[in-house]
C-alpha cells in the first residue's frame, strides 16, 4: 500500500495537475458544463493510453537504440529537473495550440505535451524497464489509473477551486508543483550515477 501511494503520488505531481489545470481553465472559458466534461474524459483516456504504451513499450525503447537504464535515468532526471526550474521561476511557457476552441483542444495541446510531457514520459520508461512480476505491473498500472483519475477531478472541480484560490493561488500551486518534480528528479539523477558507477565497480 505504501508502494501505491507513493508511486500514484509521483505520477499525480509529474502530470503537472495545477499547470494543466491553469491550460483548461484558459481553453475552456466559452464551453458549457457538458462539453467541459467530454473535454475531460477524452483527455483521460488519451493520457491513460499513451502513458500505458511509454510503461509497456519503454524497455524495448532502451533496446533498440542501446540505452542502458542508468544512462536514460540520468538524462531523464536532467530534463526534469530543467522543466521544473521553469515551473518554479514561472517562466513555464502554454504551448503552440492554446488558441483553440471547442473541443478540439482535449488531445493536444492539453494531453500531449501538456500532461503528458518529457518528464513524465521519462518516468515510466524508467518505471517500466524496472517492472518485474506481475503484481509490480498491477501496482503501477493501478497508480497511473489513479493520477489520471486525480487529475481529472481537479478539472471537474476546475471552476471551484479558481474562486477559491483566486488568480494569486493558481500561480502559486504551479510552483509548489515544481518543487516536487524537481526533488523526483533530483533523485532519478542521483538513482541513475548510483547505478553507473556500482556496475563500473563490478565489470572493474
Amino acid at each position: 500500500m505504501e508502494h501505491f501511494i507513493t508511486l500514484y503520488l509521483k505520477l499525480f505531481f509529474m502530470m503537472t495537475p495545477f499547470f494543466v489545470l491553469s491550460v483548461f481553465l484558459i481553453l475552456s472559458k466559452s464551453l458549457n458544463a457538458s462539453e467541459k466534461k467530454r473535454v475531460i474524459v477524452k483527455l483521460s483516456i488519451t493520457v491513460l493510453v499513451i502513458s500505458l504504451v511509454f510503461l509497456i513499450f519503454g524497455q524495448y525503447i532502451f533496446s533498440l537504440f542501446g540505452i542502458t537504464l542508468d544512462a536514460f535515468k540520468i538524462g531523464a532526471g536532467s530534463v526534469l529537473f530543467l522543466s521544473a526550474l521553469e515551473m518554479i521561476k514561472g517562466e513555464a511557457e502554454m504551448p503552440e495550440g492554446t488558441n483553440k476552441r471547442g473541443g478540439d483542444f482535449a488531445i493536444v495541446p492539453l494531453a500531449i505535451p501538456v500532461t503528458v510531457g518529457p518528464g513524465l514520459i521519462g518516468i515510466l520508461m524508467v518505471i517500466g524497464a524496472e517492472l518485474q512480476t506481475f503484481g509490480d505491473i498491477a501496482s503501477v498500472t493501478a497508480s497511473l489509473i489513479a493520477a489520471v483519475g486525480s487529475v481529472a477531478a481537479v478539472l471537474l472541480f476546475s471552476n471551484k477551486i479558481q474562486r477559491l484560490l483566486g488568480p494569486q493561488g493558481l500561480e502559486v500551486l504551479p510552483k509548489i508543483t515544481g518543487l516536487f518534480v524537481s526533488a523526483i528528479g533530483a533523485q532519478i539523477v542521483f538513482s541513475g550515477i548510483k547505478g553507473f558507477f556500482v556496475e563500473s565497480l563490478l565489470l572493474h
